[in-house]
């Protein structure tokens, strides 16, 4: 369809002339012409001038006329995301299997121990067209232990003397029962058991158990705490062995 003319601007080579132009132009270089064109146009401007100034706007208007117009195309179509293996801290440390919804089926999954948050695990002929997927695995907190990276974070609860005194204490921990000390006065109120960390898999090494030591007056004290492990060590099972 031929675009009309405006009466300042008889054609488009004029209209070309008229914006500085020696050739057609769009998009981001028309415009730029027309924005240099229409400036040294202004009548408020030195060399400006009226009329010249409605004619520059005028063969913008009819070179925007005859710009074509872009095609339509449809909205690109987004792949379903894929869904996530959410596993717990003692899943990630000793393995387990999870059920995971994928390619609309309820599939059960065997996850590896040493599994990582932001590593993908591979799902053979997943999907729908049973290609394999690769699914993201992520370690969620739970049962009072979270992940980052190779490390298991915990908290335990300390006797606020005992932080200031300093001694022993007894943590229980998902292996069980390990001890550490504190230091008089510790400022940095966490103890790191070496080797309680999610297990070496691959590239990735041995990670560590942080305990952020918590003060609390409801904890045991180093008394109360020491007769619990002379009970758990002389039970009547053990005097017998």
């Amino acid at each position: 369809m031929r675009a009309r003319s405006h009466p300042e601007v008889a054609s488009t080579r004029e209209a070309l002339a008229l914006l500085g132009l020696t050739g057609p132009a769009e998009g981001s270089a028309l415009t730029a012409a027309f924005r240099a064109a229409v400036k040294a146009a202004r009548p408020d401007q030195p060399g400006g001038d009226e009329a010249r100034f409605r004619r520059v706007i005028a063969a913008w208007r009819l070179l925007q006329a005859q710009a074509p117009s872009p095609a339509l195309e449809p909205p690109p179509v987004r792949p379903a995301p894929l869904p996530v293996v959410s596993i717990t801290p003692r899943e990630a440390l000793s393995g387990a299997r999870v059920r995971v919804q994928a390619g609309g089926r309820s599939l059960r999954v065997r996850v590896p121990a040493g599994l990582r948050s932001g590593e993908r695990l591979r799902l053979r002929r997943g999907a729908a067209d049973g290609a394999d997927l690769h699914l993201p695995v992520l370690i969620r907190a739970a049962d009072g232990l979270s992940v980052l990276g190779d490390d298991l974070y915990m908290a335990w609860p300390v006797p606020p003397r005992l932080i200031e005194d300093g001694g022993r204490i007894e943590i229980d921990t998902w292996t069980g029962p390990r001890s550490a000390w504190i230091v008089a006065g510790q400022e940095t109120l966490r103890v790191r058991l070496r080797g309680l960390g999610l297990p070496a898999r691959g590239a990735r090494p041995q990670g560590h158990l942080f305990v952020t030591l918590e003060p609390s007056a409801d904890a045991p004290s180093s008394a109360e705490d020491l007769l619990v492990r002379f009970t758990r060590v002389w039970t009547p099972d053990r005097m017998a062995a």
